[in-house]
């Protein structure tokens, strides 16, 4: 006698859909597809929705505008995720070594010397290239005093950069309160990070600088996976630890000066789309985080100018708003870490 066989169930086709779905997903690659998907959205929108005049003419001042979000993104991006793998800490960022800091006395220091007057008048491509070059190295300087030698360390440099800011700010605000109330403004006016009035020629001098750090990072992306499992294995792996972390730093001063100098100092950004590109990219692999940190940043930046323009009418400044929500998100962080 033939027992019964039941029928093998096939799965419905919204459960197969929502299995393909899931697998896709678990992807890393399929993840900055979709986050690809979604920035170029956003360029479009961004292009051209709510034109009140030539389109040409809006075609140009906002392409200018997304070309300055993408130099920005990708400098910051990159070079807060490589700085996190240094250091072997996910809060601290490139602007704890006063970089924001030392772009801001830079600016006063000529204000204070000069006047509101001559500040004005100096060439834009001159003050950038004056912003860049001090930036540069001072970062060089540093790294290479407080990490060239045998007994020198990365916790040691952190250090001194953090009093290095702190001595920064305060001298700056120092120099600020002696300053006359014109040449005050005018200082403030410069120091707000802006997006959207970007110099096409100093965009282009500091995409080509973000593109030699790119070139500096991206071979190494390799390495800098080893690099997370700490210095010690990494040694034991065969990797030469000072080099590699020196010539990394470079690249990171670079970009993070090029990217200061073009826009102004944004503080909280870096750590936001650093420590969201972790979690989406579900993988602490280098070929992914890096760039899904930068089409996160991109994601902020867009998304960020279109609220302010389409809704508040540019009613604020998109760094006040990055700064106010990356604080929150560091005091966040810190809790957590702290509760752990």
């Amino acid at each position: 006698m033939l027992t019964d066989i039941p029928p093998t169930t096939t799965p419905s086709a919204p459960a197969a859909a929502r299995s393909r779905l899931v697998a896709a997903w678990a992807r890393p690659g399929f993840r900055i597809g979709l986050l690809g998907a979604v920035v170029l959205g956003l360029v479009v929108v961004y292009l051209f929705s709510d034109v009140p005049g030539s389109l040409a003419f809006a075609l140009e001042k906002r392409s200018l505008t997304v070309a300055a979000m993408l130099v920005v993104s990708t400098a910051v991006g990159v070079s807060t995720v490589v700085f996190h793998t240094i250091t072997q800490n996910r809060i601290l960022t490139p602007a704890i070594m006063g970089f924001d800091a030392f772009y801001v006395l830079i600016s006063t220091v000529i204000v204070f010397v000069s006047g509101s007057a001559a500040f004005l008048a100096v060439d834009e491509v001159t003050l950038w290239l004056v912003q860049v070059v001090v930036m540069v190295a001072f970062s060089v300087l540093l790294f290479t005093w407080l990490f060239g030698g045998k007994r020198r360390s990365i916790h040691l440099m952190l250090l001194v950069g953090i009093v290095l800011g702190t001595f920064f700010r305060s001298f700056t605000e120092w120099m600020q309160r002696m300053l006359d109330p014109l040449d005050f403004q005018v200082l403030s006016d410069a120091m707000f990070a802006s997006l959207t009035r970007p110099d096409e020629l100093l965009l282009g001098l500091s995409a080509v600088l973000v593109a030699l750090g790119c070139a500096v990072i991206v071979p190494l992306r390799r390495t800098l996976d080893v690099l997370t499992l700490g210095e010690p294995t990494a040694v034991g792996l065969g990797i030469d630890h000072r080099r590699v972390v020196m010539v990394l730093f470079l690249g990171v001063s670079v970009m993070i000066a090029a990217s200061t100098a073009l826009v102004g100092p944004i503080l909280f950004f870096g750590l936001i789309v650093a420590n969201l590109a972790y979690s989406y990219a579900g993988s602490f692999r280098h070929v992914w985080t890096l760039p899904t940190a930068v089409l996160l940043g991109m994601v902020c930046l867009l998304g960020g100018q279109l609220i302010l323009e389409r809704i508040f009418g540019l009613g604020g400044t998109l760094s006040t708003v990055i700064d106010f929500a990356g604080g929150l998100f560091f005091l966040y962080l810190v809790l957590r870490r702290g509760a752990r």
